[in-house]
């Protein structure tokens, strides 16, 4: 279900997903992904919707299980996605929203590595955080709820306190897991399969609006 203007929403903090979410990277997945892909001799179609939201090992150890050294292999995705940076764009609203937020209010969950993070959040002028979960932060990543617990502690709250922004059906299963409010930002999926799915989404970042009022994050969507 689309989040209608005027809904009101109240959370501690916010908790962002990257890819998709605020960084518009999609070109550059799959063109990492689809060439790996292809020389592995594996099916690109059914690997990409599995690949995004994840972290490349776990991508890795699912479809790929033939790989010696999975850490290795994906220490080589990440590489080539980091030197890989054309086409990156902020996701629409994404640079006013962030801009608008308290510091300690905010927090990126990614199932990027910290490197290849900081290389997308620079390239599209985006902040770096002072609360950042990436792949090295845990041991289980999405669609397991840890990613987002981790998150909310950082910032000092429970997660229950907390909205989740995701874009991949790993990431959301993510956020519901942690126990936060979830919000889905259809950039990866379109709104006819996000409400199939009964999430509550946003075509995007622009419209969204918010207020700290006696210590609580208002977020509403502009009419």
């Amino acid at each position: 279900m689309q989040l209608e203007p005027g809904r009101t929403l109240t959370a501690r903090g916010l908790l962002f997903d990257m890819d998709g979410t605020l960084v518009d990277s999609g070109p550059v997945v799959e063109r990492v992904w689809s060439a790996w892909a292809i020389d592995q001799g594996l099916d690109v179609a059914g690997l990409l919707p599995v690949a995004h939201g994840r972290r490349a090992i776990e991508t890795i150890m699912m479809f790929a299980q033939h790989v010696r050294d999975p850490e290795a292999e994906a220490r080589k995705l990440e590489d080539a996605e980091r030197l890989d940076i054309e086409g990156l764009k902020p996701i629409e609203g994404a640079l006013a929203l962030i801009a608008s937020l308290p510091a300690d209010r905010w927090a990126l969950v990614t199932s990027a590595d910290e490197s290849l993070a900081r290389t997308r959040l620079a390239a599209c002028g985006l902040p770096v955080p002072d609360v950042m979960v990436t792949a090295e932060s845990v041991e289980r990543g999405k669609p397991a709820p840890d990613p987002y617990l981790l998150g909310a502690r950082g910032l000092g709250f429970d997660a229950s306190d907390c909205i989740v922004f995701e874009d991949a059906d790993a990431g959301l299963a993510s956020g519901h897991a942690a126990k936060a409010q979830v919000i889905a930002v259809a950039s990866l999926q379109s709104p006819e399969a996000l409400d199939r799915k009964k999430e509550l989404w946003v075509p995007d970042l622009s419209r969204l609006r918010v207020r700290l009022v006696d210590g609580l994050l208002h977020l509403t969507i502009e009419g």
